[in-house]
């Protein structure tokens, strides 16, 4: 949540600059701001004003920017110095294969949680057609639930989120994809309120938990620190909060046959997590990399104490 005041519209553009040059003034800004990808936030930002895409602007350089462009940009240009991120000065993220909203109730999905996606793929893709049950816990915009959603034709899934906006949110973007038939969203605190004579087991079970010790919260870039709800970001005092509370209910809603458990974890955080998924009976624990090369998944089979699945 960004506490600061709103920031003064940004007054270093005209309408009868060429659009090159105002892609100039914007990515000077930012970079004069600190922000670290200045082209690219300058062009999105450009792209929503003048309604044109990339080629077309690339393509119309020479053009001018215009009066409602001007004014447009006065606003958001001024946001993102603030150090709000583009996909909440938008509000929508592009993630996956799925254009989802944003608002600053959840947690602005990231591209290293694809990694969550890509390992559920590489482990379940060849039952794709399978009546699947997905549980997302922690769901937030419910990207993961939609993301899978749409990867497993056939499955049905279920979201819990403690956060009753974040709920609202996620049930929007499983309308908005298409996606509302198989999929819904639950108010509730990580297990609690799943029941099994109701909601079944689940063969895929996914979380993106909140993992940032909270004594580092502070250090965080603005645009985390200000803009996502630290709900989504404090993970208590060690970080591990929320994997203990997940691994703890385990037993109780993983499918018997084939079951799987996948959480997103921080880079230096893999071997604590897959020691409590081991002790909650997760076996073998296997680890996968973001593209960036850092530990982002740790998931496995869950085992019962007899040693067999489930």
């Amino acid at each position: 949540m960004n506490g600061d005041k709103a920031a003064a519209p940004f007054g270093g553009l005209t309408a009868e600059m060429t659009i090159t040059e105002a892609f100039a003034a914007l990515e000077s800004a930012f970079v004069e701001a600190g922000i670290t990808t200045p082209g690219f936030d300058a062009r999105v930002l450009l792209e929503d004003a003048t309604g044109l895409s990339q080629t077309a602007l690339r393509a119309g350089g020479a053009g001018k920017l215009g009066g409602r462009a001007v004014e447009r940009l006065a606003q958001t240009t001024a946001r993102r110095i603030a150090r709000e991120p583009v996909t909440r000065i938008l509000g929508s993220r592009g993630f996956w294969t799925l254009d989802l909203k944003v608002t600053p109730d959840v947690l602005d999905p990231r591209a290293d949680t694809e990694t969550v996606v890509e390992a559920v793929i590489a482990c379940f893709g060849g039952r794709r057609n399978e009546p699947l049950r997905i549980l997302d816990l922690g769901t937030g915009s419910g990207a993961l639930l939609c993301a899978l959603l749409g990867e497993f034709p056939a499955a049905t899934g279920l979201g819990v989120d403690i956060s009753k906006a974040a709920c609202a949110v996620a049930t929007e973007n499983l309308k908005a994809n298409g996606l509302d038939a198989r999929g819904s969203i639950r108010h509730g605190d990580w297990m609690q309120g799943i029941d099994e004579k109701i909601d079944g087991r689940f063969d895929v079970i996914v979380s993106n938990p909140p993992y940032i010790e909270t004594g580092t919260l502070a250090d965080l870039e603005p645009e985390v620190r200000c803009f996502d709800p630290h709900l989504a970001l404090d993970g208590g005092p060690d970080g591990l909060v929320a994997y203990r509370r997940i691994a703890a209910g385990l037993a109780d809603i993983v499918a018997p046959e084939n079951g799987m458990v996948f959480v997103e974890i921080g880079y230096r955080q893999a071997a604590s997590v897959a020691g409590i998924l081991t002790a909650a009976g997760v076996d073998p624990v296997r680890i996968k990399q973001d593209l960036g090369g850092n530990d982002r998944v740790v998931f496995g089979p869950f085992m019962s104490k007899s040693g067999a699945l489930g």
